[in-house]
C-alpha cells in the first residue's frame, strides 16, 4: 500500500499523468481506500507542489503538469469518492469574467483547487454577472473565484461583486480575485473579499477564507 502511494505521489510531483492514472487504478483494484489515495497521495502531493513553487523551485509549466497529472488520477477516483461520501473542503464557482476570453491561469487554479480537494464549479470564459450569480445559488458555493486577463475586462469584476448586492447574496459568499492586471489595492476598491497572485495563493486564501467560514 505504502509503496503504491509514494508512487502516485511522486508521479505527480514529476508530472507524469499516464502513470498517476495507472497507479491510481491499481491502488483501487488493491483496495487502497479512495480517500486514502486523494489525501495521501494527490493531495498530498500538490501540497508538495505548491511549496515548490513558492519556493522558487518549480515554475508554471511544471505546475501546471503536476496539476494535470493529478487531474488524471483524479478522474478515476471521483466515482468512488462519492459512493464514499467524501467531504469536500468548501465549494467555489470559478471563472474568467464576462468579454474575457483568457483561460489558462484560471484553468491552473480550477486544477490546483480541486487537488486541494474544494468542488470546483468551473464555468468558462465570457462568465456574466447573473451566470456567477445563478450557479452560486444553484450549488450553494460558499466562494466566488473572479479572473480576468486583460484592464478592459477588469471592470466587469466590480459588476459581478454588484451583481451579487444586487440579489442579496453578497453577505452569503467570499468573493476572491486574480489575472494579471489585478492587484491587491484593486481587488479592495472592488470590495472583493482577497486577492491572489497565483495558484498557490489562490489555494491558500480559499482555505483561509473557509476557515473563517466554518467559525464564525
Amino acid at each position: 500500500m505504502e509503496r503504491t502511494l509514494q508512487a502516485i505521489y511522486n508521479f505527480v510531483i514529476d508530472g507524469n499523468r499516464k502513470a498517476v492514472s495507472e497507479q491510481v487504478a491499481n491502488a483501487l483494484v488493491d483496495q487502497i481506500p479512495a480517500d486514502q489515495v486523494l489525501n495521501e497521495a494527490l493531495i498530498g502531493a500538490m501540497t508538495e507542489v505548491g511549496i515548490r513553487f513558492q519556493n522558487g523551485e518549480y515554475y508554471v509549466p511544471e505546475m501546471l503538469a503536476s496539476a494535470r497529472a493529478m487531474q488524471g488520477g483524479l478522474d478515476i477516483l471521483k466515482p468512488h469518492l462519492t459512493t464514499e461520501s467524501i467531504r469536500a473542503k468548501g465549494r467555489i464557482v470559478i471563472g474568467t469574467v464576462k468579454g474575457d476570453l483568457h483561460d489558462i491561469g484560471k484553468n491552473l487554479v480550477s486544477m490546483m483547487l480541486e487537488g486541494a480537494g474544494f468542488d470546483v464549479i468551473d464555468l468558462g470564459v465570457d462568465v456574466s454577472p447573473e451566470r456567477f450569480v445563478a450557479a452560486a445559488k444553484e450549488s450553494k458555493a460558499q466562494l466566488i473565484g473572479l479572473s480576468a486577463l486583460l484592464t478592459t475586462t477588469m471592470p466587469n469584476m466590480k459588476s459581478t461583486i454588484e451583481t451579487f448586492v444586487e440579489h442579496g447574496m453578497r453577505e452569503s459568499v467570499r468573493i476572491i480575485v486574480g489575472g494579471a492586471p489585478v492587484t491587491e489595492a484593486y481587488a479592495r476598491d472592488i470590495g472583493a473579499d482577497g486577492y491572489a497572485s497565483d495558484a498557490t495563493r489562490a489555494v491558500n486564501l480559499s482555505k483561509l477564507l473557509m476557515e473563517k467560514e466554518v467559525l464564525t
